[in-house]
């Protein structure tokens, strides 16, 4: 039986995921983005990447089986009081995840639905985006897909803000409470928009573009604030714009690692956070 969350010293975490070597994204970076946070994280490995700034150049797809047992061991001792999925690779694993979150009754779940690396390499089969829509999204409390992904997991063509609401509210339909669109691919400013199923609210999360080529990693890092906040007993609406504020943080202050597309930086972030400033709505 799993730790009551009462007699937890501090929140908890999970993430289910794809190891990066080049520690920019997957559970490197949500591991930093928890630490970073004040959350003690734990890990799901689905698979082992050989990657750095410029490409993709091995996968390693961990045996279902074992995904079920590291899901398994910590939540049938420690718990958590979030998780967040990244990279599943392959419809076996969404399909034995989901059964993992509905076994040990994951909440507080944040889907992000990687589907291609930064560098453009596939880290989602094809067969595995139904299963991602069918079997994993109707568990999750928010998904935070970027303008492709949410291109491919609802079939509309986003090239207006009635566009992403539209495919919102589809992601939505699946049986999850809400989504964040995020802007990174769009023109303009970068602001990601929240649409909360039950109330039929859009809620833009303001964010000025940062001229950088240094944005490894950034979507697996706002997903993982995301899960830390709420993990902290935050609102979804506060956890947002938190997440939103560290990530925009953690671009601001990227680290120009490597020759391609570098870190973002966790620890300034997180030490912009803990100065004590706002994080809402303002921009």
């Amino acid at each position: 039986m799993q730790q009551d969350r009462s007699s937890r010293p501090c929140p908890v975490a999970l993430t289910i995921a794809g190891s990066d070597s080049g520690g920019g994204a997957g559970i490197q970076a949500d591991l930093k983005t928890f630490t970073t946070l004040g959350v003690y994280g734990m890990s799901v490995i689905t698979a082992v990447t050989a990657q750095n700034t410029t490409a993709v150049t091995g996968v390693e797809v961990l045996p279902v089986a074992s995904v079920t047992a590291q899901i398994g061991a910590v939540m049938e001792d420690i718990g958590c009081d979030a998780a967040k999925t990244g990279m599943l690779a392959t419809a076996e694993i969404v399909a034995a995840v989901a059964d993992g979150v509905r076994r040990h009754s994951i909440a507080n779940l944040v889907v992000d639905p990687v589907m291609i690396s930064k560098s453009g390499h596939t880290l989602l089969d094809a067969d595995a985006c139904d299963n991602v829509r069918n079997l994993l999204l109707p568990l999750a409390l928010v998904v935070t897909p970027n303008i492709p992904e949410a291109e491919a997991l609802t079939g509309i063509r986003i090239t207006s803000p009635s566009d992403i609401v539209a495919a919102a509210v589809a992601i939505c339909s699946t049986g999850c409470r809400a989504a964040i669109i995020k802007g990174g691919h769009a023109q303009g400013d970068a602001d990601d928009h929240l649409y909360i199923a039950e109330s039929g609210r859009t809620i833009t999360l303001a964010g000025d573009r940062i001229a950088t080529g240094n944005t490894h990693g950034t979507g697996c890092t706002f997903s993982a604030a995301l899960a830390a906040s709420l993990a902290c007993g935050m609102s979804l609406e506060h956890s947002a714009y938190r997440a939103k504020k560290y990530v925009t943080a953690a671009i601001a202050h990227a680290l120009p690692l490597g020759k391609g597309h570098g870190p973002t930086n966790h620890i300034a972030a997180g030490e912009q956070l803990r100065d004590g400033r706002r994080t809402g709505p303002e921009r």
